[in-house]
């Protein structure tokens, strides 16, 4: 009997999302002949009435989605549906999804997503009582049980062509450049992008900090004949006393951002250096997918439907020693991946003499 399952991408996009989609409905279509149902912007697709689904086909990817970036399908990273915002508070329109999955006639679902969104799509896959396999993609890369995850090479590839593209008009004028990059609970992106990028401190929520240090390490540089520096920050580091740096979100509530103006600040205070900031933003994860990604991102594609085929369900499609695997969603919503001081690209910034602030002794160089 053929086999109709659905795909949909979940929370924040990235880069490599349409490579993943373009690889579930060929392998599914074209090695085991099964039927592929693109739901819209995440769960709210089947939430909707009526339901705003499509069905996808190997002739709706030519080599052009390969390279697009975002998703085809669109995304969705506000309104949990066990908690959906109403006027008169949150309410759970999670059975209304389960509905429409029943409606749509799958057999399974494949769902593209960070750990937030494994966790809300696991729940509703097992009230459905139906098969579901999750695909991690974020650029935090912050997801546990896999090595890499779609979207995180590519944002650290843009981070990085801004800090060379900051370095020759820090040198032209003797600035500190500070880069704020995106980093909502771990510094994975700000950590790699300081190494290749070459600068001297690096901020990430992992490690605490201290303006002195910083400091120091910007004076440690001009001591060897420099006098520019080049300094990344992930937008969720505190500040040095420990609080946050929010800004006010339009529609009420608050968000990470400014932390990066806030160091500035500071070192302008306590050295009067000519300080610039940038702020990426967005901007990392609206850039088309590089090579790393749409490898990535087509091999745990082809895996998860491999996954769905071998009746793996309940599991997170991995990249793991330069191979697939995979492991449980439980596993995955149970567990961070933060920056650890026995990390290998930490230990490299370490050595290369980088400020990352109160790394543990033992990690020490």
């Amino acid at each position: 009997m053929t086999k109709r399952i659905a795909v949909l991408t979940s929370g924040g996009d990235c880069a490599g999302l349409n490579a993943a989609i373009r690889a579930v409905v060929l392998h599914a279509n074209t090695i085991y002949g099964w039927e592929v149902i693109g739901i819209e912007d995440g769960t709210r697709g089947v939430m909707e009435r009526p339901m705003r689904v499509h069905p996808l086909a190997p002739s709706n990817f030519d080599g052009h989605m390969l390279r697009r970036a975002g998703t085809m399908l669109g995304s969705v990273s506000t309104g949990d549906p066990f908690a959906f915002p109403s006027p008169h508070g949150p309410v759970d329109r999670s059975e209304e999804i389960v509905t429409g999955l029943k409606d749509l006639g799958i057999d399974g679902l494949i769902g593209i997503g960070g750990d937030g969104s494994m966790q809300i799509l696991d729940k509703i896959m097992q009230r459905a009582d139906l098969p579901f396999v999750g695909i991690p993609k974020t650029i935090d890369n912050d997801v546990f049980g896999t090595d890499t995850t779609i979207g995180f090479d590519t944002a650290v590839t843009v981070a990085v062509e801004a800090l060379d593209r900051l370095h020759p008009t820090a040198q032209s004028h003797n600035r500190v450049m500070i880069l704020e990059v995106m980093g909502r609970d771990a510094g994975h992106i700000a950590t790699h992008a300081a190494v290749a990028g070459g600068a001297d401190v690096c901020l990430i929520p992992e490690f605490r900090y201290s303006i002195d240090g910083v400091v120091e390490a910007i004076q440690s540089v001009g001591h060897h004949g420099r006098r520019f520096s080049l300094i990344v920050v992930a937008e969720a580091t505190p500040k040095s006393d420990g609080t946050q740096a929010m800004r006010p979100r339009p529609g009420g509530g608050e968000r990470y951002g400014g932390i990066g103006e806030w160091i500035g600040d500071e070192l302008e205070k306590r050295i009067g250096a000519d300080v610039r900031v940038t702020t990426l933003g967005h901007v990392q994860r609206g850039a088309e997918p590089n090579a790393a990604d749409r490898v990535l991102a087509s091999a745990l594609g082809v895996h998860a439907v491999d996954l769905m085929a071998k009746g793996k369900t309940g599991r997170v499609a991995v990249w793991r020693n330069r191979g697939v695997g995979d492991v449980s969603i439980e596993d995955v919503v149970s567990n961070k991946r933060p920056v650890s001081a026995d990390d290998i690209v930490v230990r490299t910034a370490l050595g290369l003499g980088i400020y990352l602030g109160d790394v543990p002794l033992a990690h020490q160089p």
